[in-house]
């Protein structure tokens, strides 16, 4: 997998998960598939900065993010 892509998707991802994880602790219920989504996003985002060789800036990220997207999308 290309690390571009394992870094954005592990960013959509764990931003999708936040959202999850606050209703659930507001309905007093245990968050497991939020955390189960966050450890996944999470294993994507290490993935792609341990593959990538120099890893990524904190500024690379959005050209990284909308490189891929206009990659993929026709």
């Amino acid at each position: 997998m290309d690390p571009d892509l394992a870094l954005s998707l592990g960013l959509v991802i764990a931003a999708f998960s936040v959202p999850s994880i606050l209703s659930a602790l507001s309905d007093r219920r245990a968050p497991r598939a939020s955390a189960l989504t966050v450890l996944i996003g999470g294993g994507l985002i290490l993935y792609a900065v341990q593959t990538k060789s120099g890893g990524y800036a904190l500024d690379q990220v959005p050209d990284v993010f909308v490189s891929v997207v206009a990659r993929y999308m026709p």
